[in-house]
């Protein structure tokens, strides 16, 4: 299991820098505070997105009546619990990174993940979409 120990350990190590203040500021020079600022705005709107994921997650779990297919709401309710933490996650990570290249003075990181999620998003409405529209055909 030498591949199972170096992936834990790259996580771990991953991890540890998002929470080590001084590990950040250990990497280049002191950027504009405002740019800082800007990217832990950016920060907190991701862990809102996630946070809101959760909330849907929840409330599909506990408020949608019984859909047409079995298990659909469980379905509907665990993927919104699971997209919301792996937003909160990926803002974390996309913060840390953002940062180190600003300290650096680099390019900013680019990400696909938002397109995901909006594609992700827009998948799922579509789903819920179908699964209204049978719900409303049959029940005539």
């Amino acid at each position: 299991m030498p591949g199972a120990k170096r992936i834990i350990g790259f996580v771990w190590e991953t991890v540890r820098r998002w929470f080590d203040p001084r590990e950040m500021r250990s990497v280049g020079s002191t950027p504009d505070y405002r740019f800082s600022l800007a990217n832990e705005r950016t920060f907190l709107a991701w862990l809102r997105t996630g946070l809101a994921l959760v909330a849907g997650g929840l409330a599909a779990a506990q408020f949608l009546p019984p859909l047409p297919l079995a298990h659909l709401r469980e379905a509907i309710a665990v993927a919104l619990l699971l997209l919301g933490g792996t937003v909160a996650v990926r803002a974390v990570d996309h913060w840390a990174r953002t940062e180190r290249a600003i300290r650096l003075g680099e390019e900013l990181p680019a990400s696909r993940f938002p397109a995901v999620l909006a594609l992700a998003v827009g998948l799922g409405a579509l789903l819920l979409v179908v699964a209204v529209l049978v719900r409303a055909v049959g029940g005539r």
